[in-house]
């Protein structure tokens, strides 16, 4: 990757909602070469989106948990992503490594609505052996920024 999309990405993580001029200002490029490369950048699929960051608790999703999910054998794998896929609730899906197959961020109203998630979809799927469940009490930090470099507000650190 370049120096100045890396720059451009960096930028936008920090503040997706300026302008081209502002960002052409802050990496040294003209407003047009700016939206240029940021319209490059999501051609090649590097930027996917620039959506809103909603509160989940302010719109009634208070409650959070981590499934992690068993299947019996690899041919239950596609009836399980496309159900993970079509669940609204169910907002991070990975692959892993260790004990279980997948582990799922999921957001729901209250325990209800997730013991109705779990009991009606997911467990009733064919192929799902065991899940396990984890509520979360409180989130201390919680992020879809990458870290490629310290935002020029933040205190210097370094990037993972």
């Amino acid at each position: 990757m370049e120096a100045m999309d890396a720059k451009i990405l960096t930028a936008l993580t920090c503040d997706g909602r300026m302008t081209w001029a502002e960002l052409g200002g802050r990496v040294g490029l003209s407003a047009p070469a700016a939206a240029e490369r940021v319209h490059r950048l999501e051609e090649r699929g590097v930027i996917r989106g620039f959506p809103a960051q909603i509160d989940p608790v302010a719109v009634g999703l208070g409650l959070t948990a981590f499934v992690a999910v068993s299947l019996s054998r690899p041919q239950d794998r596609a009836p399980f992503l496309a159900l993970a896929a079509a669940l609204d609730e169910v907002q991070e899906c990975h692959h892993i490594a260790g004990d279980d197959d997948y582990l799922l961020k999921i957001r729901c109203r209250d325990t209800g609505h997730l013991e109705s998630l779990l009991s009606d979809r997911l467990k009733n799927l064919e192929g799902v052996v065991r899940t396990r469940t984890t509520i979360v009490l409180r989130t201390a930090k919680e992020t879809t920024r990458v870290p490629l470099a310290p935002c020029p507000d933040e205190p210097d650190s370094e990037p993972r």
